[in-house]
């Protein structure tokens, strides 16, 4: 059987209170009287203790959804004060990370500065030619990071250039090749209704031309069949005149018996 959800709320709590308890020793403790790795350590193990409380927090705040409003609210309140609880030790934990960090850049530096200065302290001058020295060097590696931020950036604005040059190329190619196909589609266009009305003309003229050279064939050859009858009309016409001429001379040679 399940069991309501009031009861499954304080143990969630129970246990968010166990271990924000041994968040607490860890940080309030072993982080603040350790040093080194052992001080590491404890932080470890305190974030992952909270990561634990911080899931806790999340399921009470899935389980308070259940609860019936009439007696939400005590529980809404113990909801609240555990993440105060869990933000107040994150919030520690990360202050002793911050500490931790600082702690073992100055003790590095430390070590360094030891290691640099084989015969004990060193004079104030020397410690501020040292830090002149420093900013020196920081401010011309800040000159060459900005003298190197400048270049970049007018290759930039050239690339950038070059770039809309391209562009403009491009946009004009592109008008040209459309004015170009809108000219071909015209073309073509044109070409198609040439054909159409080529094949319409012949399609009328063509037997209309067959027609009329039938008749110019036909007027040639009555034509030459009337020359041909005229000149024999005349050959013959010319050998019945010379044979009438023939006779008569015959005629008149020839005396009758």
């Amino acid at each position: 059987m399940d069991q309501p959800p009031t009861v499954l709320f304080e143990s969630y709590e129970q246990d968010f209170r166990h271990i924000i308890d041994s968040v607490r020793q860890k940080l309030e403790g072993d982080a603040k009287s350790s040093v080194g790795e052992q001080r590491k350590a404890a932080l470890r193990r305190a974030e992952i203790e909270l990561d634990e409380a911080d899931d806790i927090v999340s399921q009470l705040e899935t389980e308070i959804q259940g609860i019936p409003k009439s007696v939400q609210g005590p529980f809404t309140t113990r909801l609240k004060q555990a993440r105060a609880d869990l933000n107040k030790y994150k919030k520690l934990s990360k202050d002793l990370h911050s500490q931790a960090q600082r702690s073992d850049l100055l003790g590095a530096y430390s070590r360094n500065q030891r290691s640099d200065d084989p015969y004990g302290e060193r004079s104030e001058r020397e410690r501020l030619l040292t830090g002149h020295e420093v900013l020196n060097d920081g401010s011309r590696r800040l000159q060459e990071s900005t003298s190197v931020a400048l270049q970049t950036e007018a290759y930039g604005a050239e690339i950038l250039t070059t770039l809309r040059g391209q562009r403009e190329q491009i946009e004009n190619s592109r008008d040209m090749l459309n004015t170009a196909d809108r000219n071909i589609d015209r073309a073509s266009t044109t070409i198609g209704k040439m054909i159409r009305h080529r094949k319409e003309t012949l399609t009328v003229w063509f037997p209309y031309r067959m027609y009329k050279q039938r008749v110019i064939i036909g007027v040639i050859a009555v034509f030459f069949i009337i020359l041909i009858i005229v000149i024999l009309y005349f050959k013959l016409d010319g050998f019945f005149g010379w044979a009438d001429t023939l006779n008569s001379d015959i005629g008149y040679a020839v005396p009758s018996v």
